[in-house]
Parts: C-alpha cells; sequence; structure tokens
C-alpha cells in the first residue's frame, strides 16, 4: 500500500479523471474526422462499429447451431472453439438450452444451471452481478430469476424417449412450444417451481426449481419431485444458493441437513445435479471477468478489455484458458498477468491509448 498522504491520492484521482475525459473528448473529435473523411455522419461511423461486432456473433451462432445439427454419438469429442461470452439474453438462453439438451442426450436428467441475472431488455454488462438488487431476493426472483428461467424452458427440448407413448412418437410436436408455468415455493424467498408442459405430451415435461437455498424445506421437496418427476425426464435446479455439500454448515436445528443433501442432490437417483451451464461473472486483479461452463466442454476463461478501433471503446471478452475445473480467482491473476495487453490497469490503458 502507498505511503503517500490521502489528500495526495485524492490530487492523483483527480488528475487521471481529468486525462480521461480529455482522451474521451479526443475520441470523439477523431469520431467526426472520420465521419467527415468518410461523408457519413457519427452515428453511421458508430453503428458500422457496431454491426462489425455483430455480425462476429452472427457467424459464431451459424457455427453453433452448424455443430448442434450434427448428428449425435456416445463417443464423440467436443472442442472448445464453438463458445463465446454472450452479451444479451436472448444469447444466454440459446447456449444454455442447448447445453442442457445436449447433456439431457447423454443421460444427464439431474442438472445444475447458473445464469448470469439481469433485467429482461437489458444487455449483459461484464462486470455487474448480482448487484443493484434493492430489494434483494425477491427482487432478484421476480426481475430476473422468474423471467430468465421462464425463456430458458420456452426452449429447451428433453423428450424422454424411454417413456413415450406410441401417440406422442407419432404426434410430431417435439419442436413445439411448450406451455410454461410458475408457482412460488416461499413468497418471502423469492423462490418458485417452473413447469414446463410438452406439446409433445408428458414424456417431454421439464421442471425448474429456482433459488433453492439450504433451508430443509427445499431438499425435502427436491426429494419428492425426483419421485414423483421420475428419473428419465428433466429437472433443473436454477441458480441455488449453495456451491456443493459443505454449504450446509452444522445446525442445531437441523443436524441431518448434510447429509439429507447429500442424499438429494448429490447423490441422488440419475447422478445427482451435475452443472451443465454456468456464466459467472466477477472482478479478478481490477479486470471484469467471466467463467462460462457449458456441457460438455471444459470451463473457458475470457476477460474483457477495450477496442478502440473505431474511436468509441467496446468491451471485447478476450480468451484466456480453459480449466477441466471450476476456476479460480487465483487462476485468473496468474493467466492476466501473462497476456501483454492486461500488462497495464484499466485506468493506464486508458491514459496510455493512442487514438
Amino acid at each position: 500500500m502507498s505511503n503517500r498522504p490521502l489528500t495526495q491520492l485524492n490530487t492523483s484521482a483527480d488528475s487521471a479523471n481529468a486525462e480521461v475525459e480529455r482522451l474521451r473528448q479526443q475520441a470523439a473529435k477523431i469520431r467526426q474526422e472520420l465521419a467527415e473523411l468518410q461523408g457519413k455522419s457519427v452515428e453511421e461511423v458508430e453503428e458500422e462499429a457496431r454491426n462489425k461486432k455483430d455480425m462476429q456473433v452472427s457467424r459464431e451462432k451459424e457455427m453453433r447451431a452448424t455443430l448442434a445439427a450434427k448428428p449425435k454419438t456416445s463417443n464423440r469429442k467436443m472442442t472448445n472453439t464453438m463458445l463465446y461470452v454472450p452479451e444479451t439474453i436472448e444469447e444466454q438462453t440459446n447456449q444454455a438450452a442447448l447445453a442442457i439438451e445436449r447433456a439431457f442426450v447423454d443421460g444427464i436428467t439431474r442438472q445444475t444451471v447458473r445464469l448470469a441475472l439481469v433485467q429482461e431488455g437489458s444487455p449483459i454488462a461484464p462486470s455487474e452481478e448480482e448487484n443493484g438488487w434493492p430489494g434483494g431476493q425477491k427482487q432478484m426472483y421476480r426481475e430476473a430469476g422468474r423471467p430468465l428461467t421462464e425463456a430458458l424452458l420456452k426452449e429447451v427440448r428433453a423428450p424422454a424417449m424411454s417413456i413415450q407413448t406410441e401417440e406422442e412418437k407419432k404426434s410430431g410436436k417435439e419442436a413445439f412450444p411448450p406451455e410454461v408455468n410458475a408457482q412460488d415455493i416461499w413468497d418471502f424467498d423469492g423462490s418458485a417451481l417452473v413447469t414446463s408442459q410438452a406439446a409433445v405430451g408428458p414424456s417431454g415435461d421439464v421442471q425448474a426449481m429456482v433459488f433453492p437455498n439450504t433451508d430443509v424445506k427445499y431438499l425435502k421437496d427436491i426429494g419428492k419431485i425426483n419421485e414423483s418427476f421420475g428419473k428419465e425426464r428433466l429437472f433443473l435446479l436454477v441458480n441455488p444458493f449453495w456451491r456443493n455439500v459443505e454449504s450446509w454448515g452444522f445446525n442445531i436445528l437441523a443436524p441431518n441437513a448434510k447429509k439429507l443433501a447429500q442424499e438429494k442432490i448429490f447423490d441422488c437417483e440419475g447422478g445427482g445435479f451435475q452443472d451443465t451451464y454456468v456464466f459467472s461473472r466477477f472482478s479478478a486483479r481490477g479486470e471484469d471477468c467471466v467463467s462460462l461452463k457449458a456441457y460438455p466442454y471444459d470451463w473457458e476463461m475470457f476477460a474483457f478489455i477495450e477496442d478502440y478501433s473505431f474511436g468509441r471503446p467496446m468491451q471485447t471478452a478476450v480468451r484466456l484458458g480453459s480449466s477441466k475445473e471450476e476456476p479460480t480467482s487465483k487462476m485468473f491473476s496468474e493467466l492476466l498477468n501473462e497476456r501483454p495487453e492486461f500488462k497495464m490497469n484499466k485506468t493506464m490503458r486508458q491514459l496510455n491509448n493512442k487514438f
């Protein structure tokens, strides 16, 4: 930590802010000059920059769709080249739905999904996670958890072929949109059970429990659904408030909670709940980072950097590497330290960027 007096630190911060503002004005001037040289408006220049990025995302979507359309075999080898960081709710929903369906085809009917929580109509900002929710978990559920889960279940198609009736097999309705309904579990917890009733019939129904926590009630509810729903059909846990069985510490009011969690979640029939899609945003070494898991790929690690190619800084995801296990902040910091584009922190990059 620096030993400089607080007043000196404040003066330095003020100078840095002034310099950042000067660079912003310079960038605006360059955009204006570029527009004049090309005979275009500033808005048109900025629109071209956005279109360039949209085209890149579109190409990645096409490649992903091509891969998804290939015949699925039990011994297929999947690479990580198709993964990218979603920028919108729709992209996240599509990416998660494909991961869920791939896992289901491989026999994983108990899955855990962790979505980036954002409000409808908002972009997925790099550094924002469960912040900005003054209403707590209830607001988070109402404005993000429930609508995101409902959107996801509208996209997922997971007919359990082993229990399909002849009538269902001949219906041709596998791709038809399902009817999705939500039922609150505990209003004060902001939790719910969302059910997708498939057009093809009961064999394609899906259930998702949103925001369960370590209260024993949720363990009992999960156990009941496991039994009544059957191991053949898909059951999702969406953004549960636990990481592993150690999240159930000793509770004198529920001394067997940890044992019950192991039985109902991690060792339940169907292989236990497995992480099949995780989109986690956080900060490491002061940089905006993302760890991404989409079955059957390894964990992918990204950090955001400013792209000034068109005068206007655009946050661009840079792939740092992959990991068999869930990445840690230490792993991110080590990889960031190895990358020349991240040698300087964000403020210094803004000050040193040459327009």
